[in-house]
């Protein structure tokens, strides 16, 4: 499924009582009033990727850069190893 909103590929988000679309780019939640939520060009992309958690955040980068999601997310370790 497509997202109404940036246009996509929303993910099941099973972790909720009743499984729901959601969309790990803009934010967008299915069922949602899509005012509620800021939209995806009120904000740039760095303070976007600043609330995101750390998969939110290699879904967004694995997706706009069209590298393999295990490589983003073993990069990602490897960082915060560093720190």
């Amino acid at each position: 499924m497509k997202c109404p909103r940036c246009g996509s590929e929303m993910t099941v988000d099973s972790h909720r009582k009743y499984a729901l679309q959601m969309c790990y780019n803009c934010g967008y939640i299915e069922g949602r009033d899509g005012d509620s939520v800021k939209n995806a060009g009120d904000v740039t992309n760095f303070e976007h990727m600043k609330g995101l958690n750390f998969n939110e955040l290699a879904v967004f980068l694995s997706e706009g850069l069209g590298v393999d999601k295990k490589k983003v997310v073993e990069w990602m370790d490897n960082m915060s190893d560093l720190g």
